[in-house]
């Protein structure tokens, strides 16, 4: 940081005070800050992948996470540092972690089975963890020697009932026609301690072959009045089915949301195998947009060159579905994959985490994070690794990565490789990350100066943004809160060139003490975003 000469403030005009100012670099999109990285797991005898995690609604500084096989970690200061062990079970432990967590901070950590009496993947293993000791082992699913896949839940905050579905398989991996795999649901209603009889609630049945014609990627979702929301993929398609009596009865036929071009299983050059499953989950903050179901998905209806990420939704129960919205900005042909969506409860707000090759013409490839603060309508992109990494085809990467948000807690987890080593990583990201730096097209370069001068900053009662443009346009001058909420027009006026002063007063704008983002925008482009911190 600078100190303004005394020259300079004179000849603006301003109050004989320091003035601060912060050199802008004009490049499209630059964040404001790069998200903190935590390595959670790195150990190189187990090679972690395919993570996944959850927020404590009753405290978000715990958090807990597990990755496959048997890892499972946990934080008590909000993702900062993390202990690890490893999970064992009555009924074996084979990978595919899902988490979840009740209103009394139970968290629960399902995962497939491998027994020692029995067959491999026959059950749905549930764990429950309350005050971090384990102290449930139950299972659902078990039906002879048919195979229990990829489970997925959601908790009824209303009741704290658990619903849970998962792709069964007759025969895993196998093309005999007679085999089939279907959408299975079993729900409990005492904290996991025992599971409902499984019941079929996907009409088409497909394959085993674990592929495009495979029944997968039913993750549950609650509505705001209690009803269960599931979809999955299947023959190009995403499907939907939902029930309104606590899963006691189902729609007889799952209904068509969208088409899944190219189907669910493609390549990705680097990664041994990638998939395009849905997630669904449903707004029950008091946003605007309470009882939107959503959908994310990823396909290549853009050429298998360029995977993208999708999002449908539907605002009246699954009845009708909006048509696919892109989430990934770029404009570049690259790919996009693997993403994981969730809702913050509180906000409304909408997180998208998935891998993204938009800077590179090779594998390289970074995590990006989407965000949307109106019911998915558009999307801000953020890039939240802070190293780029090369994935290897050799090395199995897992079919997931994940996300967790809560009361603007944001918590990402996903799996990079480096040297052929793999690890598993969460950011500490915030609301205010995704404040856009610059967004400036070339033509736009030298109508502003790229030194934007604040003082005081941070302030107690007033503080003086300057800035000189380079021609006449029409400036104005926004500030929000730092949600990306407006709270007032400053300025919004023609101004010839020169330099000039904009005052921001606390009492006059109503301001208690905090962050606030000025957005300045210089001919319905927005030039600079930058933050002011008010303080007794």
């Amino acid at each position: 940081m600078h100190k303004i000469t005394k020259k300079i403030a004179e000849e603006l005009r301003i109050p004989k005070i320091n003035i601060i100012y912060f050199i802008i670099i004009l490049n499209p999109l630059i964040a404001i800050s790069q998200p903190q990285n935590i390595i959670i797991d790195n150990n190189q005898n187990n090679n972690p992948n395919e993570p996944s995690i959850i927020i404590s609604r009753k405290n978000t500084n715990n958090i807990l996470a597990g990755s496959n096989i048997d890892n499972y970690y946990t934080s008590t200061d909000g993702g900062y540092t993390w202990n690890k062990a490893y999970i064992t079970s009555n009924y074996g432990v084979w990978g595919d972690p899902s988490l979840n967590v009740d209103t009394n901070g139970n968290f629960y950590f399902f995962h497939l089975s491998n027994p020692q009496t029995g067959n491999w993947i026959d059950r749905i293993v549930c764990q429950k963890i309350e005050n971090w000791n384990f102290t449930t082992d139950s299972y659902a699913g078990l039906n002879g020697t048919k195979m229990q896949d990829k489970p997925w839940s959601v908790v009824n905050y209303n009741t704290n009932e658990i619903y849970l579905t998962w792709t069964q398989f007759d025969d895993y991996g196998t093309n005999n026609p007679n085999d089939s795999s279907v959408i299975l649901f079993s729900k409990s209603t005492d904290g996991g301690t025992t599971w409902s009889q499984p019941k079929k609630i996907s009409k088409f049945a497909g394959n085993c072959m674990d592929s495009d014609s495979t029944t997968e990627g039913a993750v549950p979702a609650i509505g705001q009045n209690g009803e269960i929301y599931v979809a999955w993929a299947y023959a190009n398609k995403i499907y939907f089915n939902k029930s309104l009596d606590d899963g006691t009865t189902w729609l007889n036929q799952e209904t068509f949301v969208c088409n899944q071009i190219g189907g669910w299983d493609y390549t990705i050059p680097g990664i041994n195998r990638c998939n395009g499953l849905p997630v669904t989950v449903t707004d029950l903050s008091n946003s605007p947009y309470r009882g939107t179901i959503y959908i994310n998905f990823t396909d290549q209806r853009n050429g298998t060159n360029n995977t993208d990420v999708w999002l449908v939704k539907s605002t009246d129960g699954g009845a009708t579905w909006s048509q696919p919205q892109k989430v990934n900005n770029d404009t570049s042909q690259t790919h996009q994959f693997l993403s994981w969506i969730t809702i913050d409860q509180i906000t409304g707000y909408i997180y998208i985490i998935f891998y993204d090759r938009r800077n590179y013409t090779d594998n390289n490839t970074d995590v990006y994070l989407a965000m949307s603060k109106d019911g998915g309508n558009s999307f801000e992109n953020i890039k939240i690794n802070e190293t780029s990494f090369n994935p290897n085809a050799s090395v199995f990467f897992g079919d997931y990565i994940n996300i967790s948000a809560y009361n603007n807690v944001i918590r990402p987890i996903w799996t990079q490789l480096n040297n052929d080593q793999l690890s598993i990583l969460t950011a500490i990201v915030d609301t205010s990350d995704f404040i856009v730096g610059i967004n400036q097209p070339k033509k736009q370069k030298n109508i502003i100066d790229n030194k934007i001068s604040i003082n005081p900053n941070p302030f107690k009662d007033r503080t003086f943004i300057s800035y000189k443009i380079h021609k006449k346009s029409n400036v104005k001058i926004i500030l929000n809160n730092i949600y990306g909420t407006k709270i007032k027009t400053l300025k919004n006026t023609s101004q010839k060139a020169g330099k000039y002063i904009q005052e921001i007063s606390k009492t006059a704008n109503n301001l208690k003490n905090g962050i606030y983002f000025v957005q300045i925008i210089i001919n319905n482009n927005t030039i600079i975003t930058k933050k002011i911190i008010l303080n007794n």
